[in-house]
């Protein structure tokens, strides 16, 4: 067994993990990273990335992050109902962009820097579970790559492992499961060797069904359209893909290019019944998850580490445990209007299969409602590019 002494142990090398792991270097306070998977996974899972304003300002901190200079700026999208037409001005309505920039690109940015500064982040470690969870001296214990067993000492133990957190069974609580809801649909997502088809992501509600049209580069396109969530990702044939994704945006003509991933999309809604227990806390999608309409899912993650962030300095530089006491409360403000908007999003730009003629009307109704009226294109534009970045408890 080898045993290791930290101040805190950060289970999860995604976006949350890493950039708390900086934000505590910047404050002096040492940390080891842990992940079960690989390097090279990590920088090979291809996942989209709309990031809010308050993200790339985050990111600017980064030492070698390409947010700005690979990310695309985008100050709208466009919504299309009803045969109509209507673009959203983020930055007229909330003074905001946000920029795509996909999240494994971010994450290269993260690794990079974080070992370039010397962190110590471990690949290929499983862990196996968390103890002393109501100590001054919390640990985690697990496998490294090798089959050998390791064992890590802390102040504190950060649960940032994504979904299938296995730091969330530290959290004791009468609700084990928190708040879950499964959506009736999915997203059929395709990337495509094309140029753009709109200069911003289009967000269409049609006759036909939902369909997303977004970026990632001048070369290739991301698009998406509503599915069941049992489709078989492989029983359309690109030339049926293409018709699906262009009935669904009337009055667009797609570019079309070679598809070269599918992939269906699950919609889920989660929140953990509490995030913090003694020495614990989880922080991004080991806390929560939202349906990607919203855009909200490593934006949400950041907006946990500078809460987090905060409170481990008040805690393990002045000895003061305030700020983690009003971690969970604070975080929690922010997830379930995060929640809320990625919930309001979904419904508005889906038909569940059990919907009707009335639903559909409402529906359009509610969109006319949004775009007709200043307040209400401001309330999306707000939502969508992030509310300000809470940084103090």
């Amino acid at each position: 067994m080898t045993v290791v002494r930290t101040r805190v142990a950060i289970v999860g090398a995604g976006p949350a993990g890493l950039a708390l792991s900086h934000l505590l270097a910047e404050a002096g306070i040492e940390s080891i990273v842990l992940d079960r998977r690989s390097r090279e996974e990590i920088e090979a899972t291809i996942r989209a990335g709309i990031l809010e304003q308050g993200t790339v300002e985050l990111l600017d901190r980064i030492p070698g992050s390409r947010a700005r200079s690979l990310g695309h700026r985008h100050d709208g999208i466009e919504l299309k109902f009803g045969g109509e037409s209507h673009r959203i001005d983020f930055q007229k309505l909330a003074g905001r962009s946000v920029w795509l920039y996909p999240q494994h690109e971010a994450l290269k940015d993260l690794i990079a820097a974080r070992l370039a500064g010397g962190q110590d982040l471990r690949f290929g470690v499983t862990v196996d579970g968390v103890f002393g969870e109501d100590t001054a001296t919390p640990g985690v214990r697990g496998t490294n790559a090798d089959g050998s067993p390791i064992e890590i000492i802390a102040d504190f133990v950060v649960g940032a492992d994504g979904s299938h957190s296995a730091v969330r069974k530290a959290i004791k609580t009468d609700n084990t499961q928190g708040y879950f809801r499964e959506y009736p649909f999915a997203w059929y997502g395709i990337l495509t060797e094309a140029a753009p088809s709109a200069p911003e992501l289009i967000y269409s509600n049609s006759e036909n069904g939902f369909a997303l049209i977004s970026q990632r580069s001048e070369t290739v396109q991301r698009m998406y359209f509503q599915c069941d969530p049992n489709t078989d990702v492989n029983a359309q044939s690109e030339a049926e893909l293409w018709d699906t994704l262009q009935a669904r945006v009337p009055g667009t003509e797609l570019i079309e290019g070679p598809i070269f991933q599918r992939d269906v999309l699950r919609f889920r809604s989660y929140v953990a019944a509490e995030l913090r227990h003694g020495s614990v806390v989880l922080v991004g999608d080991a806390a929560h998850t939202v349906p990607p309409t919203g855009a909200k899912g490593m934006n949400l993650a950041i907006a946990d580490v500078l809460l987090l962030n905060e409170a481990l300095q008040d805690l393990l530089l002045r000895g003061s445990s305030a700020g983690i006491d009003a971690y969970a409360e604070a975080a929690l403000r922010r997830i379930w209007k995060a929640q809320h908007f990625s919930w309001w999003m979904t419904s508005m730009l889906h038909l569940s299969p059990e919907a009707g003629e009335f639903d559909r009307l409402r529906q359009l109704g509610e969109l006319r409602s949004v775009v007709d009226s200043e307040a209400g294109q401001r309330y999306l534009a707000e939502a969508y590019t992030g509310w300000p970045m809470q940084t103090s408890l």
